[in-house]
Order: C-alpha cells, then sequence, then structure tokens
C-alpha cells in the first residue's frame, strides 16, 4: 500500500512540474510586456505550484519545481534566465519553507506570497547586480518591491483559494 501512495505522489508532483513549466511558458512568450511594469516583471503564476507543492508535499517538492523552473528558463532562454530563475526561485522556496511553518498560525498564503515574491525579486536583482558588477541596479529595488506587493497578494489570494480544494482532492495520495 505505500509503494503505491509513493508512486502516485511521485506522478502527481510531475504533473504539478508540468504545470509549473505550462504557467512559465505561458508567463514569458505569450503574456506581452506591459508598459507600466518595470522591466522583466512577470505575475509569478508559476510560485503558485511552488507554493502549492510546499504546502502540500513538503520543502522538498517545493526546492524540485525551484529547480526544474531554472532548468526550463536555462533550456529555453539561455544561461541569465537560468541563473535570475535559480537566485530568486531558491532564496524565495528557502523563505517559503520557513514561513510554511508559521501558516495557519500567525501568516496567511497572501503572507507567504507577499514575502515570498519580494525575496524572489531580491534574489533576481542581487544577481543581476553581480552579473553586471553595476551595484546602481540595487536601486530598482523600491520598485520591485511594490510590485512585489502586487504580485504576492494575487497569488495569495489565489492559493488561499485552491489549497484547501487542492489537498481535499488529493488526500489519499500525500
Amino acid at each position: 500500500m505505500k509503494e503505491k501512495r509513493s508512486i502516485k505522489r511521485i506522478a502527481l508532483l510531475g504533473v504539478f512540474g508540468a504545470l509549473s513549466l505550462v504557467l512559465s511558458f505561458l508567463e514569458s512568450a505569450l503574456l506581452p510586456a506591459v508598459p507600466f511594469l518595470p522591466p522583466g516583471a512577470k505575475l509569478g503564476l508559476s510560485n503558485i505550484v511552488t507554493t502549492l507543492c510546499g504546502a502540500l508535499f513538503g520543502a522538498p517538492a517545493a526546492f524540485y519545481i525551484t529547480a526544474l523552473k531554472a532548468l526550463f528558463a536555462f533550456l529555453t532562454r539561455g544561461m541569465t534566465a537560468g541563473l535570475m530563475s535559480l537566485s530568486g526561485g531558491m532564496l524565495s522556496t528557502v523563505g517559503l519553507v520557513l514561513l510554511l511553518h508559521l501558516q495557519g498560525k500567525t501568516v496567511s498564503f497572501l503572507g507567504i506570497s507577499v514575502l515570498c515574491a519580494a525575496l524572489h525579486n531580491s534574489g533576481q536583482l542581487f544577481c543581476a547586480a553581480v552579473m553586471t558588477g553595476t551595484a546602481l541596479l540595487l536601486q530598482y529595488g523600491k520598485i520591485l518591491l511594490a510590485f512585489a506587493l502586487l504580485t504576492g497578494t494575487l497569488t495569495g489570494i489565489m492559493l488561499n483559494l485552491l489549497v484547501p480544494r487542492i489537498r481535499t482532492a488529493v488526500q489519499n495520495v500525500i
């Protein structure tokens, strides 16, 4: 019985991994850049999957999704995109894992999403500053922080709606 549950869990994690890649592709390739948003800014829809996997399966699953998305960015958009995805994603996932321990007690998915969006932007900004050797890029952090508040709020609302429903749907697998 345990082996069957493990196989279902792996299959479900594979489905979530595929979903994160599809959402990542849709954001990078199909959604046009919005003029008033910071350059390179995205909604972070695939981060919903990372948070969902962290909440349902734990830290290793969240790190798996993050690494998968970074590899996908590297393969489809090049080294710079891969490094930016990895740096922002890993810092955000570390924060996610720490914050999930507080989820439901002192912080909701809304708070988790806003903080993780800020961490993601910070990781990417630091990576860009290191890659270019330009510390002035860190000035861009103020704009990205405001954007993280907006995108984190949107993804947090979606997670508050999705997690209880998906948790119920996959309860016998996890």
